[in-house]
Parts: C-alpha cells; structure tokens; sequence
C-alpha cells in the first residue's frame, strides 16, 4: 500500500535576494505581457458579442493563452520560490488569478524601481565623495555622507521587506486561486477518509486472523500435546514411566506459558501503559535476535495512540529484519520533528522487501489510520530503511 502525499505547510524562509530580485522581474514582465493580453481578451469579448460566429475561436484563443501565462507564472513560482501548486483543471478561475497576477506584478515592478533608484542614488553619492566631492553642483562632504547613511540603511531594509512581502502575496494568491478550491479540498478530504477507514477494517481484520493463527498453530497444539502427556500419565499409574511424562507435562507447560505471553505480547504489551515507549521497545530490542542499537530521543511521551502505532512500527519491522532478511544488525531511531514523530528502522539484510506484504502493509494502514507517511526503501542487496511519520500536534 503506497503512502499518500499529505499537504504540509511549513515556515519557509524567504529565499536568497539574487532569486527574489530575478522572481520579481520575470514577474513584473510578465504581468506587462498579462495586462496586453487581458486587454485584447476585452476587446475579443466585445467582438464576440458584435459577431457570434466568431465567439468560438476567440474563446480558445483565450482559453489557450491563459493556460500558457497561467504555466509560465507555476513555472516561476516553482523555480524561483520554490512554490508548487496542484492543478484543480478548473480553468474557470484562470482569468481572475491573472488580473490580481497584474496587479501584484506591477506592485513587485514598483518595489524593484525603488530599489533600483535608491542603489543609484547611493552610488552616486559615495563616487562623488570619492572623487571631486561634488554631485550636481552641490557639495559631498564626510558629514552628508554620514547624514544619509542612517535613512539610507533604514530605507534599503524596508524595500527589502518589500520585496519579501511582494513574493508572499505572489505565493498565496497562486495557492489560492490555482489549487483546489474549498469543495474539491473536501471531496478530497472524504476521499481520505473512505480509504483510511477501510483500511483500519482491513488492518484490524488481518490482526485478527494473526492472533487467531497464533492460538491455533502454537497455543492449540502445545495444550493438545499438554492433555496427551497427561492422559498416559494417568494411565501409568505410579510407575517411573508416569513420573517421566509428568515431567514432560510440566515442561509443555511452561512452553505453553512462554507462548501465550509472546502472543499476549504481539497483542499489546502492557509494558507501553506502565513504563512507556522507552521501555517497550528496549524489550523489543532485547528479543529481537539479533544486535538492535536503540535511539530513542523523544523530550517527553506522545499520546498513546502514537505510542501504540510505533510500537507496533517497529515491532513489526524488527521481526521481519531477523526472520527474512538475514541482518546482522538493526538500527531504530525514534525522534520528534516539529509536529511529528518520526520512527526509522534501518538494516543492512539482503533488503527487497515487498511494501504491499501483509505484515508492512498493515502497518502502513495503521499509519494512516492517524493521518500519518509510511515508506518503505528496501533495494535489492539492501539495506531496507523503513520511516513512519506519525502527527504528534
């Protein structure tokens, strides 16, 4: 089962100035080119009515322009600001993002002009004090430049800002008017959730028939071995031969033991209630078979449904490493990322494991059954680096 692409929305630093600057003068040009064609698509709108026959081809004309400048301003946006917008197909809205796109252009094409004029300003003064002290006819001296270097910094920062805050109206007006509106978000939105909760049935079903094989193949059989051992060993009687089966009976039954707490234990371990994620997972790591160097930089303890899902996370992960991967060594790393918990479990086996497999695909169902990323990276030859991000807000 694949991981779904969630929308993430992060406090992004503003980019370098070089990048800004050249954003915002392909922007202003094209928000020139934008406003000529919004112009002639009004007067082809007046044309249309004045002539019906013609009101087909001017409409894809216009259609077919406003699709070319709206793929010029994500490609921009995307290169330059590092925006990506999804693509709704609604081209309805495509002429009102390019008349607000004029708009903002031309106030990043102002902001530039500002900017340009005053570093002109600034390099006229200090050439002129450098060299004869004069500019146009008046004279620069160490205080004028003094005088001027205070504003002039001031003024510098706030253009600056400008720009900032011009490359930010740019962002959210893409996001807003080129991604998917309200409705198609919430058809989305139940679209998830349909498919989330399916398959919590599924993983809840396939746990289920787990638990059910486990009592069946290991539980069963050593209790039906247990009441044969106990059967002859009444039907010995006193002799030695019955002392011997009754040994053996008190051996089957502390496997039996053993094994119903193994199964208690893939249930749910009660040690994740008591003493916490921690704790668990240093008990996993203890069983594991193989060598597990455990990481566990979590500041305090999420909630337990985060503890449960990576636990069983990695759980799951370190049992398959030992049992069909051939490792030598398994790595678990739980730390906090933001607003997530992010739980990496690296080996260096054989690696190909199959994402869609029963016990991983489980695990990504449970996942995303708390609105988490699952992703599963096992090359041929290995290693096989498996990373669950699970919302801890």
């Amino acid at each position: 089962m694949g991981h779904r692409k969630r929308r993430r929305h992060f406090v992004r630093a503003a980019p370098p100035l070089p990048r800004l600057v050249a954003c915002l003068l392909l922007g202003a040009g094209s928000a020139l080119v934008e406003l000529v064609f919004l112009l002639l698509a009004g007067i082809g709108s007046v044309v249309a009515a004045a002539l019906p026959w013609a009101r087909p081809t001017l409409r894809r004309w216009f259609r077919a322009g406003a699709r070319r400048l709206t793929e010029f301003e994500r490609w921009r946006l995307a290169v330059f600001l590092f925006v990506e917008t999804e693509k709704d197909g609604d081209d309805r809205r495509l002429p009102r993002y390019l008349a607000a796109r004029v708009m903002v252009g031309l106030l990043g094409l102002g902001v530039l002009l500002l900017l340009a004029l005053g570093l002109g300003l600034a390099v006229a003064t200090l050439w002129a004090w450098l060299t004869d002290g004069t500019l146009d006819g008046g004279r620069v001296t160490h205080e004028t430049v003094l005088w001027l270097l205070l504003p002039g910094v001031l003024l510098l920062y706030l253009n600056v800002q400008g720009l900032v805050g011009v490359a930010t109206v740019e962002e959210r007006l893409a996001r807003r008017l080129l991604g998917p509106d309200d409705l198609r978000l919430m058809a989305l939105r139940i679209a998830e959730l349909s498919t989330s909760r399916a398959g919590i049935v599924a993983a809840v079903d396939a746990e289920r028939r787990r638990i059910e094989r486990d009592l069946h193949d290991g539980v069963q059989q050593r209790l039906v071995a247990l009441g044969m051992l106990l059967g002859r060993a009444r039907r010995a009687g006193r002799s030695d031969k019955a002392e011997a089966l009754v040994r053996q009976a008190h051996e089957q039954s502390q496997h039996l033991l053993d094994e119903l707490r193994e199964v208690a234990w893939r249930v749910y371990p009660t040690a994740l209630d008591s003493l916490g994620l921690e704790e668990a997972l240093a008990q996993v790591a203890d069983r594991g078979g193989v060598p597990v160097r455990m990481d566990y930089a979590l500041p305090e303890r999420p909630p337990s449904v985060v503890e449960t899902a990576a636990y069983f996370v990695v759980c799951e992960a370190v049992t398959n490493a030992a049992k069909h991967s051939g490792a030598r060594s398994i790595s678990v790393r739980v730390a906090r990322r933001g607003s997530m918990v992010v739980v990496r479990i690296s080996d260096d086996g054989r690696g190909g494991a199959d994402p869609s497999g029963g016990g991983l695909s489980g695990l990504a169902r449970r996942v995303a059954a708390l609105d988490g990323v699952f992703h599963v990276d096992s090359p041929p030859g290995g290693p096989t680096t498996i990373t669950a991000e699970l919302p801890c807000a």
